[in-house]
């Protein structure tokens, strides 16, 4: 997730950033330009987030055994064994609908191509971009529609105050009001953003565990609000897994 540029690995560019917003408002399923996005701006939130995590005991736990979430999420057998009503189903369900994968996500990602490296820090930003996804699952935001991404990307920053989250929930926002001349989607979005910074903080959470958690129990445990701006932008969604 951080720019290597230069002495200062969490260097922000601004400039590569708008050009990749440019190209990902013109084709928005152009899941690179996410990624560039996410590079070139989030990198100062990458060692305040991993120090909070190591400052907790279930965070120590994790960082030593750095689980690679992906290859647990792409073994189908994994992904089968889930209870109904739990969030790791509500993956499944998810997984089924989209077509999605979590080895498809970690290809587009890495785009130099270069190859998993035993490092903490690159493990934090691998797990970060590997629970996306199941925090699609939690909040209620489909991965199939615009609004539904652009209101969990403002959601993604107020949990982890990466700034590439914000800039893509804006230029989202702006994009539709150009478009619709409605605050509808601008409203819902920053609806994502306020759900999202008085709920707990999901980064720190062991998603082994809690994909074996009922969903409603989770999203009560961790103070997921329902996105009651985004359902009355989708009339025939329920709030449901």
């Amino acid at each position: 997730m951080a720019t290597t540029t230069g002495s200062n690995p969490y260097k922000q560019d601004l400039f590569a950033a708008l050009r990749a917003v440019r190209k990902l408002m013109a084709n928005g399923n152009d899941t690179e330009q996410v990624f560039r996005i996410m590079r070139a701006l989030n990198g100062p939130s990458m060692p305040r987030n991993f120090s909070r995590l190591l400052a907790t005991h279930d965070g120590r736990r994790m960082v030593y055994q750095r689980i690679e979430l992906a290859e647990r999420l792409s073994d189908p057998a994994y992904v089968a064994g889930f209870a109904p009503g739990t969030v790791g189903a509500a993956y499944r369900a998810f997984l089924e609908r989209t077509g999605y994968s979590a080895d498809g996500l970690a290809r587009v990602s890495n785009l130099d191509q270069e190859p998993v490296l035993e490092d903490a820090y690159l493990w934090f930003g691998r797990r970060t971009r590997d629970i996306h996804d199941i925090w699609h699952v939690l909040t209620g935001y489909r991965a199939d529609e615009s609004l539904g991404e652009a209101a969990l990307v403002a959601f993604s920053y107020a949990q982890t105050g990466g700034r590439g989250w914000a800039i893509i929930a804006i230029a989202a926002s702006l994009k539709s009001l150009r478009v619709t001349g409605s605050l509808a989607f601008a409203r819902a979005v920053l609806e994502g953003y306020r759900l999202g910074r008085r709920a707990g903080w999901l980064l720190g959470e062991d998603y082994e565990q809690l994909l074996d958690e009922p969903i409603d129990a989770a999203r009560a445990r961790l103070g997921i609000g329902a996105p009651r701006r985004y359902l009355a932008c989708n009339p025939m969604q329920e709030w449901t897994a």
